[in-house]
């Protein structure tokens, strides 16, 4: 049945999947378990772009305000998912993108310290590992490692950079703890949440998290090429704009302008045209997510990954890490010992089973729309 928290669901009670499940065609052909790689667009979102691409089509730039309400809206629903403000929104090309406008924009000094973690994703390790060229320090910590030793990296450090979840183990940070350390020290909280928001309710003041960059496609339900920054208002002054062109500056409007003045919100960070109809599919999902309800969701996958972490114990498979109700998430990493993962995963994918190879284990990542006897079909090929 998977945990009793109260947080979760048992397994035989996920019901939400039902609401929903005709809007993930997926469905009809796969059992789709790689939302932590690249996620199958859902239907709003899909219906969405279709609506641009057959617009620009049959009518050019006609409606190019059309696309500028978009933008905003996009900028509004971000925000409410996050608990920020539309101004501390800006819209970027992927996660890499918003992890490196903070980690080259601010002011670094000789001597300076992060605090990053040993087990991330290359797009949340490198950004920091290469300030080491401007003299700073970098203190590598576990994801796992207690808070405790955590606070005590963090005292005289200028920032801290960890992920909401762990791509491999699953590991999901305590991040209103880290935070609230971050907060205590006057240390600035970065957040890589790819693979955390579209799951798990998220507040960014509640969390004292001063930046924080997510890209679209994987939990979220939206395309490749499109994501969210997010920067603190009062933070904003002292990040520069990483690259700059026409649109960074507050007369972008304006083609003669040749004032530089940065512009009064995140869009300061947004350099030249927007991937129009990514942010229409992305807006498109983010809105969908937000009728369901993300703390509706997280219960769900949560459910779904500990019945499969069960079910593969059962078959003598080893799950990555330990699994707790607080720290949790919609990925495990499984491997058979004595069996090479690739032998797994190509069995997997004869049976229309969509996984993703990491490092030698088998990951598997369902979101909520995936039904509780694709699960048990999953198990039992194992």
């Amino acid at each position: 049945m998977g945990y009793d928290e109260a947080a979760l669901v048992p397994v035989t009670e996920r019901r939400l999947y039902l609401e929903y499940e005709n809007h993930f065609p997926v469905t009809k052909s796969l059992i789709y378990l790689n939302h932590a790689a690249v996620a199958p667009l859902c239907l709003p979102a899909a219906e969405a772009m279709k609506w641009l691409a057959d617009d620009v089509l049959m009518n050019g730039s006609q409606h190019y305000v059309q696309w500028e309400e978009c933008y905003e809206r996009f900028r509004e629903s971000a925000a409410k998912l996050i608990g920020a403000h539309r101004d501390e929104i800006a819209i970027v090309k992927n996660t890499s993108e918003g992890i490196a406008t903070v980690a080259l924009g601010m002011d670094w000094k000789p001597g300076d310290r992060v605090v990053a973690f040993r087990e991330e994703f290359p797009a949340n390790y490198f950004p920091w590992l290469r300030l080491e060229s401007r003299g700073v320090e970098i203190t590598w910590l576990s994801a796992t490692d207690p808070l405790d030793r955590i606070e005590e990296a963090v005292r005289g450090a200028k920032l801290l950079a960890i992920s909401y979840v762990q791509y491999l183990s699953g590991y999901r940070a305590d991040i209103v703890s880290i935070g609230e350390i971050c907060k205590r020290h006057g240390c600035f909280f970065f957040l890589d949440a790819i693979q955390g928001l579209g799951v798990f309710p998220l507040d960014v003041n509640r969390a004292h998290i001063d930046a924080l960059a997510a890209d679209g496609h994987k939990w979220m339900f939206g395309p490749e090429g499109c994501g969210l920054l997010y920067v603190r208002k009062e933070w904003q002054d002292r990040i520069d704009p990483v690259e700059f062109g026409w649109t960074n500056i507050a007369g972008y409007a304006d083609y003669g302008c040749r004032d530089m003045t940065l512009r009064k919100d995140a869009g300061r960070y947004e350099c030249g045209t927007l991937n129009t109809i990514s942010i229409y599919g992305l807006r498109a999902a983010i809105e969908f997510l937000l009728r369901v309800g993300v703390e509706r969701i997280g219960p769900d996958v949560l459910a779904a990954t500990q019945r499969l972490a069960e079910g593969a114990q059962s078959k003598g498979y080893e799950v990555m890490g330990t699994r707790s109700p607080e720290h949790a998430s919609g990925i495990i990493s499984i491997r058979k010992p004595g069996t090479d993962y690739r032998v797994t995963m190509n069995h997997l994918r004869r049976h229309q089973v969509t996984a993703a190879p990491r490092l030698g284990w088998v990951r598997l990542s369902p979101h909520f729309y995936v039904s509780p006897a694709s699960i048990e079909t999953v198990i039992d090929l194992l």
